[in-house]
């Protein structure tokens, strides 16, 4: 068999090194190729992640590293999708260019509703599909129906066990097993990197930062949740809120497509308080920063970093903004909407002022309705390609629709679906009564403009 394993980050890329080496993947024997797809939106200035530093600790699963980037260009690997005339042709030519035989064909893909992945699932029409996620946004729903042909052909979802006691339900509507990662594997995995970097962190570590809080930036203007403005303050937030709490240090690891604009707002806001804050611009995952400094908290609004750090590093974690996120994400069935509801109940929360207030839910609660409230919001986001869940949501807005889970549903949602929790329904007298007023205001209108 030939294995084609899909990363476009850093983080995925070491997923699946930590899958090979726990055995998900068979014995070493089958033929693996390593497919890099780059999706920055702008690749001219980012660096590819195959150069990556740390990158080749990694590259020693795979028999080969190919770029998907090279072979596309100039198109982008995130949009590009092939046309279904094109399906035969673009399959001999590029078996032919990865000489790839008769055998079967494996495609371990992150996400199989966009491309690459989506690309080639098309393609490789016969080959089977095994998913594997890294983020918190597997714990929803499936964001688009697959087509039956590549539906059929999912046998799997690996994934990184973020939240303990709660299956992810990403292709539930499929019924395909699931595996979780093995974290003793992924942290292995992580701990060879930061060994690799080794003389590239050096002077990092001879700064004197290690064990301060780090702030982990997320972009969130560029995906039209908020205004480039309220996300700037959110993350000037995060420096008022570790200044409050006496820390002169501070530690900021952008996402990689943060703009220079947040870093610069920070940076304003951290002189006005007398706080060093020190840039980690190094493209370089988070949990390595997690290995090697070992940070005194990490706080971020609600990135994947905070499960990572909490769950496989046991680092103390704290939120901002997620009750703003709560209302900001739009339409309800954006994906962001689960990690969202996730951080938000489960994570302490932090303010400007420094206050740290628990989690919504206490670790009791949590560990008896973090799985329903999750399946509900499921629901209510993808309804129709889950009617499984219905009769569960039923009952948890039934029992449990309070002052704390309200912020994660829209009243208007649950009226649309019948569920409780919904707007109460006007009587069919109040609607007569308020469609004849309509008609008299109407009919006014047109009898003062004749006069």
């Amino acid at each position: 068999m030939t294995q084609m394993f899909v990363a476009s980050t850093f983080f995925g890329a070491m997923s699946l090194a930590a899958a090979v080496d726990s055995g998900e993947f068979g014995p070493a024997g089958d033929r693996r190729i390593l497919l890099v797809s780059d999706n920055a939106a702008l690749l001219e200035i980012t660096d590819p992640l195959m150069e990556a530093p740390g990158f080749e600790a990694v590259r020693s699963r795979f028999d080969e590293v190919v770029s998907w980037n090279e072979l596309l260009w100039p198109f982008h690997p995130s949009t590009w999708q092939p046309r279904p005339q094109d399906v035969l042709l673009l399959r001999r030519l590029l078996a032919s260019y990865w000489s790839l035989d008769d055998s079967p064909l494996q495609i371990v893909v992150e996400s199989v509703q966009v491309p690459p992945a989506k690309s080639l699932a098309a393609i490789f029409e016969d080959a089977s599909i095994t998913v594997y996620s890294d983020g918190l946004m597997s714990y929803g729903p499936t964001r688009n129906s697959q087509p039956r042909e590549v539906a059929t052909r999912i046998d799997r979802l690996v994934y990184l066990d973020l939240v303990p006691g709660v299956e992810p339900l990403l292709l539930d509507e499929y019924d395909v097993a699931r595996s979780p990662l093995p974290l003793e594997a992924f942290r292995a995995v992580v701990s060879e990197v930061a060994d690799s970097l080794d003389r590239l962190l050096k002077p990092r570590l001879d700064e004197g930062i290690e064990e301060a809080p780090l702030l982990l930036g997320q972009y969130l203007s560029a995906l039209d949740l908020i205004s480039p403005q309220q996300e700037d303050e959110l993350h000037a937030s995060m420096v008022r809120a570790m200044a409050a709490r006496g820390h002169r240090t501070v530690l900021f690891k952008p996402h990689p497509s943060n703009t220079r604009r947040t870093h610069l707002r920070m940076s304003r806001t951290a002189q006005e308080l007398d706080v060093r804050l020190v840039l980690l611009e190094e493209p370089i995952p988070a949990e390595v920063w997690f290995t090697v400094l070992r940070p005194s908290t990490v706080v971020s609004c609600f990135s994947t970093g905070l499960s990572t750090a909490a769950h496989l590093y046991g680092i103390p974690v704290a939120c901002v903004g997620t009750e703003m996120l709560l209302e900001a994400v739009t339409p309800y069935q954006n994906s962001n909407r689960i990690p969202v509801t996730i951080v938000d109940a489960s994570m302490p929360r932090i303010d400007a002022e420094g206050g740290l207030r628990p989690p919504r839910f206490s670790e009791e609660r949590l560990h008896r309705e973090l799985a329903p409230l999750l399946r509900t919001v499921s629901y209510c986001m993808q309804g129709a390609a889950y009617p499984h869940l219905r009769e569960a949501a039923v009952d948890y807005l039934g029992a449990h629709y309070d002052a704390t889970t309200r912020r994660y549903f829209k009243r208007r949602r649950l009226t649309a679906l019948h569920l409780p929790g919904a707007l109460p329904q006007r009587s069919s007298t109040n609607w007569l009564v308020s469609g004849a007023r309509k008609v008299r205001s109407v009919q006014q209108t047109v009898f003062d403009r004749k006069d």
